[in-house]
C-alpha cells in the first residue's frame, strides 16, 4: 500500500505542476511605427506587447531618416560615421543584395528619392540638370564599412534604407519572439512580414496579395490572390500607392539607380518569398527596377527565392507570374 501511495504522490505533483504552467494562448498587439502600422499575432504565455514596442523604438533609432539624431541620419548629415549593430546589419546585407542584382537594390538613392518627392525631403520639380547633379553621388560602390565605420568616397553620398529596413525590422521582432520560445507567430510591419509555425485554427498563415489598383489611401482595396505560408518572409512592393500626377503623367516611387528617373515598364506588382523579411524586402524593390524578365531569371536562379509578379496587361487585366515554388503556396 505504501509504494501505491508514493505512485500517487508523485503523480498528483506532477499534474499539479502542469496545472500550474501558464497556458499559451494566440495574442495579437498592433501599433504605429515607422509611419506605418504593424500587426502581429503570436502564441505565448505572456503578453510581450511593451517588449516589441520598446525594441522597434529602439530600431527606429538606428535606421529611421525622420529622425534628426538617428544612426543613418547622422551619416547623412555627416555629422558622425559610426554605426551601431542594426545600421551594420542592413548594410552589409544591402551590400550582398546589390551585387546580386547587379545594382537594381542601391541604397544610395536617397537623393534621388527626395529629389521626386518621395523621401524625407522634397522638391517642387525635377530636372534633367537636377538629376545629372544628383546621379555622381549613386552607387554603393562608394560607401563602405571600416572597422564599424562607414566611410563615403564623396560627402554628397546619404543612404535610404526604406526599402530594406522596414523588412529587417520585422525579422528583429521574430527573432525576438523565438528567444522566448514562441513558435508559432505573424509578425507584419506595413505589409511585409514574416510567420512561423501555424495560426489559431492550426493551418498555415493566409495571406492576402493586394490586386495593383491605384488606391493611395487605399480606400478601395481588393486581392490579387490568397496564398498559405509558413517559416518564411514574404514582401511585396508596387507602384500602385506610392505615387503621384504631375502634368497629366504619373510619376512611381521606384526610382532606377541607373536612370535616376522612376521606372517605366509593365510590372505593376511584385510579392517575393525569402527565408528572412530583411531579404525579402529588398529582392522585392529590386524586382520592382529590373522588370519582369531580368527580376524571374534572379527568382528562378536563387533557391531562397519565391516570386509572383503581376503585369499590366491588355485593357483592364492582368498578368500574372510565378515561380513554381510559390505556385505551391496559392490558395485555389
Amino acid at each position: 500500500m505504501k509504494q501505491y501511495t508514493r505512485i500517487a504522490l508523485v503523480a498528483l505533483v506532477i499534474i499539479s505542476s502542469i496545472s500550474c504552467q501558464p497556458k499559451k494562448e494566440y495574442i495579437r498587439t498592433e501599433g504605429l511605427i515607422f509611419g506605418t502600422i504593424y500587426h502581429m499575432t503570436y502564441e505565448s504565455a505572456e503578453d510581450l506587447s511593451d517588449t516589441i514596442r520598446t525594441t522597434l523604438n529602439a530600431f527606429d533609432w538606428s535606421m529611421s531618416t525622420y529622425k534628426e539624431t538617428s544612426t543613418i541620419s547622422k551619416i547623412n548629415r555627416n555629422t558622425s560615421n559610426e554605426t551601431d549593430a542594426y545600421f551594420r546589419q542592413v548594410f552589409k546585407r544591402a551590400k550582398e543584395i546589390t551585387a546580386a542584382t547587379g545594382g537594381a537594390f542601391d541604397m544610395t538613392v536617397a537623393p534621388l528619392v527626395n529629389a521626386w518627392g518621395f523621401g524625407f525631403s522634397k522638391k517642387d520639380s525635377v530636372t534633367q540638370a537636377i538629376i545629372d547633379s544628383i546621379m555622381p553621388y549613386v552607387g554603393m560602390d562608394m560607401v563602405r564599412l571600416e572597422n564599424d565605420l562607414i566611410v563615403k568616397n564623396k560627402p554628397e553620398i546619404m543612404l535610404d534604407g526604406s526599402a530594406i529596413a522596414k523588412g529587417f525590422a520585422v525579422d528583429v521582432v521574430a527573432d525576438l519572439l523565438e528567444t522566448f520560445n514562441v513558435e508559432n507567430y505573424m509578425v507584419e510591419i506595413g505589409g511585409e512580414m514574416r510567420v512561423k509555425g501555424v495560426n489559431q485554427k492550426k493551418t498555415n498563415w493566409r495571406v492576402g496579395i493586394d490586386k495593383p489598383i491605384d488606391d493611395p489611401v487605399v480606400q478601395n482595396r481588393e486581392l490579387q490572390e490568397i496564398i498559405g505560408i509558413s517559416n518564411t518572409a514574404l514582401a511585396s512592393s508596387g507602384n500602385y500607392r506610392n505615387f503621384y500626377i504631375k502634368g497629366g503623367k504619373k510619376y512611381a516611387h521606384t526610382i532606377s539607380p541607373f536612370t535616376g528617373y522612376p521606372v517605366e515598364h509593365q510590372l505593376l506588382g511584385v510579392s517575393v518569398l525569402a527565408p528572412d523579411c530583411m531579404t525579402a524586402d529588398a529582392y522585392a524593390t529590386a524586382f520592382m527596377v529590373l522588370g519582369y524578365e531580368k527580376s524571374m531569371a534572379i527568382a528562378q536562379a536563387n533557391n531562397d527565392l519565391e516570386a509572383y509578379f503581376i503585369l499590366d496587361g491588355d485593357a483592364e487585366t492582368f498578368e500574372i507570374r510565378f515561380t513554381e515554388g510559390f505556385k505551391q503556396t496559392i490558395i485555389e
